[in-house]
């Protein structure tokens, strides 16, 4: 896959040497050869030994704390990517001032309050995508493409959606990953769902999840708080979405999303799918998919340009460009009811 515009500019990835930045430059350099990509992060030696695994890539020592990150004057960028927690906004602000895309995936629902109004004070400088969601958004993508049977069926309808995340207790990802989630639950225990049209917060026993798994077994999961229900429910229509979350140990496969759907047929005849998404090398390839995917069409590699203001993956990448990127990624997604 060539570029097949004109890129002279640069993406700018903060936290380019973790394990979310350097596995989504893999794959943005598989894709597009010729791409320019600067690797940013807070340790010169991490970022020289990705960039010369890339073979071409710029590094650029940051300091998230600084206005300008420590970034070079001259330096031209066509998007700046967050795959770390951008905790002052200094990057959003730097895509802002400079009319950039930006993605965010550390935000998580409860911090992305921030983002959101940075986003309505400026609509019409950036376009601002907020990635919070399971892998960067795989696991919504994946829901809405296995929702099109009802979604794109006559009077076909969804009415509820489960989705349950399963992943080894080895791959909750690097050390930014641990503190992501460590300051997730910090700000809340409590998970978001969708009840009979109304987003609710659920707490204790009232959170705990049952996750079949594609062996059949079942283990129990929490409902938590992600960007991925409202998304999914919004899609879908859906009155009745959970994404509930599981760690076990030594998983096999290490990433495992169970994904149910209830609704009618186009005939109004009661319909239930059941699909199973999972990746052999855990959640790492997945992240890197949702923000490889987001990215190319971000900086217009992929579809029509993209407006200023607010996005999420689901309104921005196509279902079909998802799918085939499944499965050359290795993932493996199959229907089983």
């Amino acid at each position: 896959m060539g570029v097949s515009i004109e890129q002279t500019s640069s993406v700018l990835i903060l936290g380019g040497s973790g394990q979310a930045g350097s596995d989504t430059a893999a794959l943005l350099r598989r894709w597009y050869p010729d791409l320019p990509l600067t690797i940013a992060g807070r340790t010169p030696e991490r970022l020289r030994k990705v960039a010369d695994e890339l073979g071409v890539a710029t590094v650029a020592t940051i300091d998230l704390s600084r206005p300008d990150l420590g970034l070079p004057d001259h330096g031209a960028y066509s998007a700046v990517v967050a795959t770390l927690w951008d905790n002052q906004l200094n990057g959003l602000r730097i895509a802002q001032d400079r009319g950039l895309p930006y993605l965010s995936i550390s935000s998580g629902l409860v911090d992305i309050g921030p983002e959101v109004i940075a986003a309505a004070q400026r609509p019409t400088t950036s376009a601002i995508t907020i990635a919070s969601h399971w892998c960067a958004g795989t696991a919504t993508l994946a829901t809405l493409l296995a929702a099109r049977d009802f979604t794109q069926t006559g009077d076909a309808r969804v009415d509820a959606v489960r989705v349950g995340a399963i992943l080894d207790a080895n791959d909750l990802g690097g050390p930014a990953g641990a503190v992501d989630l460590e300051r997730f639950a910090t700000a809340t225990t409590a998970g978001l769902v969708r009840r009979d049209g109304v987003f609710a917060w659920v707490n204790g026993t009232e959170a705990d999840v049952a996750v079949q798994r594609a062996d059949g077994s079942t283990v129990t999961g929490q409902a938590i708080a992600i960007p991925d229900v409202p998304s999914v429910a919004l899609a879908t229509g859906a009155k009745d979405v959970t994404f509930a979350f599981a760690v076990v140990p030594n998983s096999t496969p290490p990433q495992e999303v169970r994904i149910d759907l209830e609704g009618t047929d186009s005939s109004g005849a009661r319909a239930h799918q059941s699909y199973i998404l999972t990746h052999p090398h855990g959640q790492r390839p997945l992240t890197a998919l949702g923000l490889a995917l987001t990215t190319e069409r971000l900086i217009g590699l992929q579809g029509p340009p993209v407006a200023p203001g607010l996005h999420t993956p689901e309104s921005l990448i196509d279902l079909t460009h998802t799918a085939t990127h499944l499965t050359a990624t290795g993932a493996t997604f199959t229907r089983l009811a």
